[in-house]
């Protein structure tokens, strides 16, 4: 058992959770592992939990906008299809796949996360291919089924 595992001696001085939070999480799991549970950080420890939640449902989020912005710069720009484009959109699918394979409880806000993620990558594609913005259609042009299983051929074959 490591160090970080050991229960807490009730008379030392315990880190705080604004002020620490790598030592606060360690003394909190400590607690929790020991049994004292009257004794643990119950609102804090709720709010990571919520940030954890919050981090996964971003790791969703940014893999949908990486897809999204490459399939907007692949219909787009099709003189400039790269590899690097194809590349990207074969990894963030995995990406995907993998985040709701662990997070099922995702599922439901699949919808969401790609409207969120259109957003940003109307804006990035903008800019990285000096388009006018108003080129990319407002609302995701894209079902769910074509961003996750759109054929993208490398080399190109149009």
């Amino acid at each position: 058992m490591d160090d970080r595992s050991e229960p807490l001696n009730k008379d030392e001085p315990r880190a705080r959770y604004d002020r620490d939070l790598y030592s606060w999480a360690v003394e909190q799991a400590a607690l929790l592992r020991s049994g004292r549970v009257t004794e643990v950080d119950a609102l804090n420890i709720a709010e990571e939990l919520d940030d954890v939640g919050n981090e996964q449902y971003d790791k969703l989020e940014s893999a949908l906008r990486l897809i999204l912005l490459h399939l907007l710069k692949w219909d787009h720009q099709p003189e400039r299809r790269s590899r690097s484009w194809w590349a990207s959109i074969q990894i963030q699918r995995k990406h995907v796949e993998k985040v709701l394979r662990k997070n099922p409880g995702l599922k439901p806000f699949i919808s969401e996360a790609i409207g969120d993620a259109y957003g940003v990558a109307r804006l990035e594609a903008a800019k990285q291919t000096k388009l006018h913005p108003n080129i990319f259609p407002e609302e995701c042009p894209f079902s769910r089924d074509e961003i996750m299983q759109r054929p993208i051929q490398w080399p190109a074959s149009d």
